[in-house]
C-alpha cells in the first residue's frame, strides 16, 4: 500500500511548527484568501455571504470570486506533487494515450479500481493520431466486433454492416479520455516523455544473469528533444511490476520501448512495419499484444514496428481491441505476480493454480 503524502519540508521547515508564530505571521496568515468556503460555512447565512464574493450576471456585472497569485501557483504544485509522489510506485504505467493506451487504461481501471494506473504522454494533447480520420479527415472507421468498445464507452456511430463510423475521431478520442480521467486511480502526466527502461533481475527467470523490465525513467518532453542542445538534465523514475507500451510508429518517441530493448540486446532486432495491408493488419495486432519481454506489455502500431506487420491504415478497430487485450493481458499477470514495493520478488503462492483453473499458458 503507498505511504501517505505529508508534503515535502525541510527539517528547518519541520522545526519551526514547533515554533509559537510571530504577530506578523498571524496577520500575514488570516490576509489570505481562503481556498473554498470555510467548513463552519454551513447555515444558509453563511452560505449566501460567502456568494457575495462572485457575481454571475450576464449584463456586464460579472465578477469572479477573489484570488491571490500564490494561492493559484500553491494549487497546482501541491496536487502535482501530490501526484509525483503517489505514483513513484505505480501498479501499472502506460506509455502512451493514443487510442490504444487509453483504450487498455479505461479497461483497466474499471475493471481493477484496486490498481495505481499511470500514463504517460509525451505530447501536451493526449489522443495520438485518433483525433482525425485518414488524410486529416473527420470519420473514423472501426470494424467490427471492436464496435462493442464504442457501445462500453457509449459513443454513438452509424452501422455500415461489418463496420461502423464515428461521425468525428475526436468524439471517440475526447470521450474516452474524459472516462479514462475520471476514474479515482488514474493518473495522466501529458508533456512527458519516457526516455528509458528500468531493468532488475528476473527473479522469475529460469537462468541467472537475465533481467525484467521493472519502471521507466521519465522527462518534461521539451527537457528530452533539448538533451543535443545542453549539458545532462537528469530525469525522474516511476516503478511499476507492468509497463504497458503503445508509443505508435511516427514521430520522435515512435516505437521507442521496443527500439530502446533492441539497442541495449533485450530483444534480438526490429520487424519493421510492412506495407498497408488492411485485411490482415488489425488480426495480427490484437492477437500478437503480448509481453514481450518480462514485464513489458506491447500493442498498438509500435507492436507492428517490432513484429514486422503491415500497417492497416486509417480504421482503428485494432487500437482499440489491442489495448483491451493488454489491459486483460496485464490482469492475468498482476493476479500472479507477488509484489513489493512495486517490484516483482516471485509468483504467489497460489498462481499455478489459479492459471490450471483459467486455462492459461505459461
Amino acid at each position: 500500500m503507498a505511504a501517505t503524502y505529508t508534503g515535502f519540508k525541510s527539517s528547518v521547515a519541520a522545526a519551526a511548527e514547533h515554533v509559537k508564530p510571530t504577530v506578523a505571521q498571524t496577520l500575514t496568515k488570516h490576509a489570505e484568501l481562503p481556498l473554498s468556503p470555510p467548513s463552519s460555512a454551513g447555515s444558509d447565512v453563511d452560505a449566501a455571504e460567502f456568494e457575495k464574493r462572485y457575481t454571475e450576471d450576464w449584463n456586464g456585472q460579472y465578477r469572479f470570486a477573489p484570488i491571490k497569485e500564490h494561492i493559484v501557483s500553491r494549487a497546482m504544485t501541491s496536487r502535482y506533487g501530490k501526484d509525483l509522489y503517489d505514483t513513484a510506485i505505480s501498479d501499472v504505467v502506460i506509455v502512451g494515450a493514443g487510442s490504444a493506451g487509453l483504450s487498455a487504461a479505461y479497461t483497466l481501471a474499471k475493471e481493477r479500481p484496486d490498481l495505481r494506473i499511470t500514463i504517460l504522454e509525451a505530447a501536451v494533447a493526449p489522443g495520438g493520431g485518433a483525433w482525425v480520420g485518414g488524410q486529416l479527415m473527420s470519420a473514423m472507421v472501426v470494424r467490427k466486433p471492436a464496435h462493442h468498445f464504442l457501445q462500453e464507452v457509449r459513443v454513438p456511430f452509424e452501422d455500415e454492416g461489418d463496420y461502423v463510423v464515428v461521425k468525428h475521431a475526436a468524439l471517440f478520442t475526447s470521450t474516452v479520455l474524459s472516462k479514462v480521467l475520471q476514474f479515482p486511480n488514474v493518473k495522466l502526466f501529458n508533456a512527458v516523455a519516457v526516455e528509458d527502461l528500468i531493468t532488475r533481475p528476473d527473479v522469475l527467470a529460469d537462468e541467472p544473469g537475465k533481467v525484467r523490465v521493472s519502471g521507466v525513467v521519465t522527462n518534461w518532453t521539451l527537457a528530452t528533444l533539448a538533451h543535443g542542445l545542453q549539458s545532462c538534465m537528469d530525469p525522474n523514475v516511476i516503478v511499476a511490476p507492468i509497463v504497458l507500451s503503445f508509443a505508435g510508429h511516427d514521430g520522435p518517441f515512435g516505437a521507442f520501448c521496443v527500439k530502446r530493448l533492441v539497442a541495449t540486446g533485450h530483444l534480438e532486432a526490429l520487424g519493421n512495419m510492412r506495407t498497408l495491408d488492411m485485411r490482415s493488419a488489425e488480426d495480427a495486432i490484437v492477437n500478437q499484444t503480448r509481453e514481450i519481454f518480462p514485464g513489458i506489455i506491447t500493442g498498438g502500431m509500435e507492436l507492428s514496428e517490432l513484429d514486422g506487420a503491415s500497417r492497416m491504415g486509417p480504421t482503428f478497430g485494432a487500437m482499440m481491441a489491442s489495448g483491451v487485450k493488454a489491459a486483460k493481458t496485464a490482469i492475468q499477470l498482476l493476479d500472479r505476480l507477488e509484489i513489493e514495493e512495486g517490484e516483482v520478488v516471485g509468483w504467489k503462492k497460489d498462481a499455478w493454480k489459479k492459471d490450471a483453473e483459467a486455462g492459461l499458458q505459461l
